[in-house]
């Protein structure tokens, strides 16, 4: 009994991880949407660089704040420094504190840095909003994609439940002498060959699942549900008869060239920079102690013992001399620093610049063209997407009375089981091509907002 109480205990206790560990979470479209732009770790790396390149300028301002620094010193003289005759003015110990303040007046280098600077976070927004831009875009299609796989099992199914109906109808008149073998053989063989396709699309879920959990930043063990099916955007696909622009200037790709070429006419500026005097103020001040010979009382005969005789005078003197003195001088100035020659570095820099400009400006170009084929190439799949879709509607209603046609002549001994096979695959793929048309206009929409850089 004890053992059969810690087994129960130890299933319940695995139990409850499982369910802890499995997740389950309904998503709509905009649901997920918003999840991957909050999750998903390129928007979150995107928008650390943005925040790097903020702290990049202001260590760029930072140069132009004052710069305040100290130092300070000990000296012990081992051997000092002397004169003729021994007369030495040195000192034993020495103690200094120097503080220096500089502050830039006229610095044109990092003028032209902080205008990089300020490229470069424009350059970093960019790069964030072309990460959205194509996540959502994805997030679109994959979203798409699972409607389109759950949607064609849907029909698949029902093909099956109508083949299945045609194999039990055959099996009977077979059985009453009706039908031939051959129509028997033939309705199972072709309910045999669906269900491999049906285990195909079945598998495609589960990948769409999982792409789609990889965008949102899901964990892969938490299982989603998405809401709607593709026949509820058939009106969207109606009304996206408006007129659609051909304008590519949100365009990311093509922001980010102009982008390059603002950075490139900064870092010119940059290189010319350095040709310009820079004019800096700068203050000094020094507090120096030491215990030196005061050289003025020395000079002036030294004190209560001179005149009672040479030597002994001059022992008392060095004596009561030798004292602590304190110094600080205080300094204040403006630096002017003129580059005369640097080898003809800053020409060859600039002209280098000048080169990688007519480049980005050659590739700038040709990439327009291409994004404008693109987007027309999008609005040629948009209409013919919608066009198709709008032809299968009316397939299908076809498809499905020529099938009911096809069965109740068969039952009725008029037709042939090869007349109902043919029916119900027509019926199937006219439903199979309703189905993706609607998926090739909203992947298609999707690509389309995602060249024209168009923002949720």
């Amino acid at each position: 009994m004890r053992r059969l109480a810690v087994l129960a205990l130890t299933l319940m206790t695995f139990a409850g991880v499982s369910a802890q560990q499995t997740q389950k979470i309904t998503l709509t479209l905009d649901e997920a949407v918003s999840i991957a732009l909050s999750d998903n770790p390129t928007i979150k790396v995107a928008d650390l660089e943005i925040e790097r390149q903020k702290y990049e300028r202001k260590q760029t301002e930072a140069n132009l704040w004052p710069q305040l620094s100290a130092t300070g010193q000990y000296l012990y003289a081992i051997e000092k420094q002397s004169m003729a005759k021994g007369l030495s003015f040195g000192a034993d110990n020495t103690l200094s504190a120097t503080a220096n303040l500089n502050m830039a007046l006229f610095a044109p280098s990092v003028y032209a840095a902080l205008n990089m600077n300020k490229v470069q976070l424009e350059n970093a927004v960019e790069a964030a909003r072309a990460s959205k831009i194509n996540l959502v875009a994805e997030v679109k299609k994959a979203y798409y994609n699972i409607l389109l796989a759950k949607q064609s099992i849907e029909v698949l199914h029902a093909s099956e439940d109508n083949i299945a109906e045609t194999v039990e109808n055959t099996r009977d008149m077979f059985g009453a002498g009706l039908a031939a073998e051959y129509d028997l053989l033939t309705a199972e063989v072709q309910l045999s060959n669906l269900k491999p396709t049906i285990i195909q699309t079945e598998n495609s879920v589960e990948i769409a699942e999982l792409l789609l959990k990889m965008y949102l930043g899901l964990p892969q063990n938490t299982e989603i549900e998405v809401v709607g099916t593709l026949d509820e955007f058939r009106d969207a696909v109606l009304a996206g008869s408006e007129a659609l622009s051909t304008d590519i200037s949100g365009n990311t790709d093509l922001r980010t060239l102009d982008i390059n070429l603002k950075m490139l006419n900064a870092q010119r500026r940059l290189a010319n920079s350095a040709r310009i005097p820079t004019i800096a103020a700068f203050l000094q001040g020094t507090y120096t102690g030491n215990d030196a010979v005061n050289p003025l009382k020395s000079m002036m005969g030294g004190g209560a013992g001179a005149g009672t005789g040479a030597g002994a005078g001059a022992g008392a003197a060095t004596t009561a001399e030798r004292e602590f003195w304190w110094q600080y001088p205080i300094n204040v100035g403006v630096q002017v620093s003129i580059p005369i020659f640097a080898g003809f570095t800053n020409t060859s820099k600039v002209k280098s610049i000048d080169n990688s400009i007519r480049q980005l400006e050659m590739q700038r170009d040709y990439l327009a063209e291409s994004m404008y084929v693109q987007v027309r190439s999008a609005l040629n799949t948009l209409v013919t997407a919608r066009e198709t879709m709008m032809a299968n509607e009316k397939t299908v209603t076809q498809a499905q009375k020529a099938f009911e046609i096809s069965q109740t002549r068969y039952t009725a001994g008029a037709g042939t089981i090869l007349e109902v096979n043919s029916a119900e695959l027509q019926l199937t793929q006219s439903r199979l091509n309703y189905s993706q048309a609607i998926y090739d206009y909203l992947s298609a929409k999707a690509e389309y907002d995602k060249i024209i850089g168009k923002e949720e």
